[in-house]
């Protein structure tokens, strides 16, 4: 117990070390070939120009291990590590919310759902976590945003969200993604300018 104590205050201070970092990767890659392989019935069902608009949380723990593996290997990859916090968060939300609503509205729990909610928990604190050690440049938070924006245009207004959990659950979903968009275009520029205030 004192062990996890002291790594999870060391993730919190330090979340770029890389004794954090690599294990991170791996974890998230495992949650992306899962998630693709939980997709794989959609995609079959959608034109190959449009695949990255699909799968939106296994593509945001991809943008995820991919940022990290580049800061493990020395480079700071402001666009990518941008979209990696920001979907982390706005789509491990999404998922709980979407979850959360189709169990308050009578689906049955389940295992599987029960872990997916948590796994998307772990997204969205993760992606909380190393937004607060972000230095991003002003046109990587607008490119997450515009990111953000085009995906929820392509979900809602053309037909591509991912599959719901319940008949009738479309609207809550998007009014949700698009609250969700919202909050984390407003958490990168959060960090943008905290990142860029004057020290007196």
């Amino acid at each position: 117990m004192r062990l996890l104590a002291e790594l999870t205050a060391e993730l919190w201070q330090r979340p770029w070390r890389s004794s954090l970092v690599w294990p991170l990767i791996i974890i998230n890659l495992a949650g992306s070939g899962y998630g693709y392989y939980w997709y794989r019935l959609q995609l079959a069902e959608t034109p190959a120009l449009l695949w990255p608009v699909v799968p939106d949380s296994p593509l945001a723990t991809t943008f995820f291990a991919l940022a990290l593996l580049a800061v493990a290997v020395g480079f700071r990859p402001g666009l990518l590590t941008a979209l990696a916090c920001a979907t982390c968060i706005k789509y491990g939300l999404w998922a709980v919310g979407v979850i959360t609503h189709s169990w308050v509205s009578g689906v049955p729990f389940t295992l599987t759902e029960g872990m997916l909610w948590a796994s998307h928990c772990g997204m969205a604190v993760q992606g909380f976590i190393f937004l607060r050690r972000c230095s991003l440049p002003a046109w990587a938070v607008l490119g997450a945003g515009l990111w953000m924006t085009f995906n929820d245009y392509m979900d809602y207004l053309r037909g591509y969200h991912p599959y719901l959990y319940m008949a009738g659950q479309e609207t809550f979903a998007m009014l949700l993604a698009a609250g969700l968009t919202v909050l984390a275009a407003a958490l990168l520029i959060r960090s943008w300018v905290c990142n860029h205030l004057p020290v007196n």
